[in-house]
């Protein structure tokens, strides 16, 4: 039995840390444990309640009632980054799942298996495909944009980190790269941006909704191509999605469709370019 014992990170972090070893049991038929589950658990009903997969520290009133989330993060912080509890995990075989990144070996063959498992709760989905519905009554091409600023700045020495000026200019670059289609862009951040301010596109996104980084995650798989900086979310719903992905990496950056690749694995885009470990 698989135990995972980390939680790095937000959501799709924790994402990227179960699927290596999610995958290898749907392979194998065997069964797993998740000690640190995320806070969005609730929002995957049948990862949670997947036959194989256990969560032996999830409680629903816990989870729900005054600060409880909050001082389950805090445990499992000091839980994952404590010398001692990591020497008791390597004693009892646990994994660290954020090292099994690389573990490739099972990913195609339970692909679909996967796309089930972490399928979203149905109000999710309903809401995300209902927008892109509508979307597409006007567009001939979704294009989801993952707007990721905050933390940003100062990660990697602001390396990644763009205007909403320089987002404007993506936008109007993709446009103008796909001159015989009608392009839309679906906008996904947790900033609360007017969208009136991207001149020339057609723009779209949730406001004020429960559950936004999942509802996100899931729109943007749906789309037809993401653009976004660096990022685990990003990266998620092109994989899950199958949907090409192009990241951000300069503030003078062209498209070309070409430029447009699926996720094979948290490394690999599957054209063959490789991801660095940022």
């Amino acid at each position: 039995m698989r135990i995972i014992c980390d939680a790095p990170g937000q959501t799709c972090n924790r994402l990227w840390t179960y699927l290596a070893s999610i995958a290898e049991c749907v392979a194998k038929r065997r069964r797993m444990v998740i000690l640190f589950y995320d806070w969005t658990i609730e929002d995957f009903p049948n990862l949670l309640h997947c036959p194989f997969i256990y969560f032996p520290l999830y409680h629903k009133w816990y989870l729900e009632h005054g600060n409880g989330w909050n001082n389950y993060k805090g445990l499992t912080w000091k839980a994952t980054h404590n010398i001692r509890m990591e020497k008791v995990f390597r004693l009892f075989g646990c994994t660290k799942g954020w090292d099994t990144r690389t573990d490739t070996r099972h990913l195609k063959t339970a692909k679909r298996e996967l796309q089930y498992i972490f399928r979203p709760k149905k109000e999710i989905t309903d809401k995300a495909e209902a927008l892109i519905a509508g979307i597409r009554r006007n567009a001939d091409m979704v294009v989801g944009v993952h707007i990721r600023r905050g933390d940003y700045a100062t990660w990697n020495d602001g390396r990644f980190f763009y205007s909403l000026d320089d987002y404007h200019r993506f936008m109007l670059r993709i446009k103008d790269s796909f001159p015989d289609r009608r392009v839309a862009f679906f906008i996904s951040s947790n900033e609360d941006i007017p969208l009136n301010i991207f001149h020339g596109c057609s723009c779209y996104r949730f406001a004020n909704e429960p559950s936004a980084a999942v509802l996100d995650l899931y729109t943007l798989s749906i789309c037809d191509r993401i653009t976004g900086p660096f990022s685990t979310f990003s990266r998620w719903a092109s994989f899950i999605g199958e949907v090409p992905l192009c990241f951000l990496e300069s503030k003078e950056q062209q498209f070309h469709d070409d430029d447009f690749s699926m996720i094979t694995d948290y490394f690999h885009f599957e054209n063959g370019k490789e991801i660095a470990d940022w």
